[in-house]
């Protein structure tokens, strides 16, 4: 039987764990699922390389879900937000 790789890349916080829970739950026979540690040198390599740029972030068969793109910190947000601005 042919499998869908699913990876959960995790920090192992809360909403982490809710993630892994939630993908857990839907999975079916088809689903090889493993949840990878963002400690991991080589996962974080990895998820550098897949785009990932926030957690907990999924990828399904080597590409990010769209759900976990598009996010994570951005300079102009934070600098219109008041970062590295005087406080008058």
């Amino acid at each position: 039987m042919k499998k869908r790789t699913i990876e959960i890349f995790s920090a192992g916080c809360t909403v982490c764990d809710n993630a892994i829970k939630l993908v857990n739950d839907i999975a079916c026979e088809s689903c090889e699922v493993s949840v990878l540690n963002m400690q991991d040198p080589e996962v974080f390599t990895r998820a550098k390389s897949l785009g990932i740029s926030s957690l907990p972030a999924v990828v399904i068969d080597g590409q990010l879900a769209d759900c976990c793109t598009g996010r994570g910190v951005d300079e102009a947000i934070l600098r219109s937000a008041g970062l590295g601005q005087p406080v008058v």
